[in-house]
């Protein structure tokens, strides 16, 4: 059930994993993957998420080079007390990466995950992760594997929970076959709703709870993005097929159609996507990529929205299941999915 504490809401991650604020704080973009962001407003946007009552900040060590865990923990150290206190931390790791901010594989193997975890552990100044996960599947060692080096950690105090990341129904039931799995961290918003026939469902019968990142698109149906929009060098978007010429203006059409039903419910496009995903089930926990305090105060208004059954019919009539033109990641990266096999 949601619960009301610090301001905001709160769900579980799943049976075993902790209480959390209904949305967290995904802090990627304020490191990497969106072209250069503002150090200040960063931290001032962690600050303002955490006095809201958001508890959840999720990272992986790779988001610029262990930058994004250097920036939580400034962010934190600078907070107030009782605020840090509340405050969890949701780490991926495992993908390697070169000089030039390449991606050339993940390393899933025992020895790697308490490497990075040791790493982890210091740049982010704590003698715990509470959530700690794999980004994307080692092909070459085995998910029992890479998940029992983290129960091992569980076991020594260093990590708290165990979480995956954009993993298949199969591969889930492996992983909870060997210790307890709190989330899975997926790609699910109004566009991508691929986890819908298998992952969802095999996750519910597990009592794993969903961090759903992506619930904006990387900001296609955040209602600001424009057809006009000059990306910065080094923008992910710049790569993703879903910003790419015609299957931009066809996305873009379906925000159009989005806006004009939030504008009649008097909310956001934001807003509308983020309370659309929020009514998906108690077990699912969106992450927003706010990277600024007006975008963070627009993301927390979602939490105010209520869909009735004739909003919900209006907004997937607005954006029906498997409209979304080009896939979420390019090709060479859609093959790392192990969601996607």
């Amino acid at each position: 059930m949601t619960t009301t504490t610090n301001s905001l809401p709160t769900r579980s991650l799943g049976t075993t994993g902790p209480t959390v604020s209904a949305l967290g704080l995904g802090c990627m973009g304020m490191s990497a993957l969106y072209g250069e962001a503002d150090r200040a407003e960063s931290i001032a946007t962690i600050h303002a998420a955490l006095d809201a009552g958001v508890t959840l900040l999720d990272t992986g060590d790779f988001y610029g080079m262990g930058h994004n865990e250097l920036l939580i923990n400034e962010a934190l150290r600078t907070a107030p007390a009782a605020a840090r206190e509340r405050a969890l931390t949701s780490v991926k790791f495992g993908a390697l990466r070169t000089v030039e901010g390449g991606f050339t594989g993940y390393d899933g193997r025992p020895a790697a995950v308490k490497n990075f975890a040791a790493y982890s552990l210091q740049r982010l100044g704590t003698d715990h992760i509470d959530v700690y996960r794999i980004a994307r599947v080692d092909p070459d060692v085995p998910i029992e594997e890479t998940v029992g080096a983290i129960a091992e950690l569980v076991e020594a105090g260093h990590v708290r929970h165990i979480g995956l990341s954009e993993v298949g129904a199969d591969t889930l039931r492996r992983a909870a076959a060997v210790a307890p799995i709190a989330d899975l961290q997926i790609e699910y918003s109004l566009i991508s709703r691929g986890i819908e026939e298998k992952i969802l469902p095999t996750a519910r019968e597990l009592g794993i709870g969903i961090t759903a990142y992506g619930v904006l698109s990387r900001g296609l149906i955040s209602g600001h993005f424009t057809r006009d929009r000059e990306l910065a060098p080094g923008d992910f978007r710049g790569m993703s097929p879903r910003f790419q010429g015609e299957n931009l203006a066809r996305n873009l059409d379906l925000v159009d159609r989005l806006r004009a039903v939030a504008e009649a419910k008097g909310v956001t496009v934001a807003q509308t996507a983020i309370a659309w995903a929020l009514s998906r089930g108690e077990d699912i926990v969106p992450l927003i990529g706010a990277r600024s305090r007006d975008r963070l105060a627009e993301a927390l208004g979602a939490l105010d929205v209520t869909l009735d059954a004739a909003d919900l019919t209006a907004i997937e009539a607005a954006v029906p299941a498997d409209a979304a033109a080009g896939a979420r990641y390019p090709e060479a990266q859609m093959a790392h999915l192990d969601s996607e096999h």
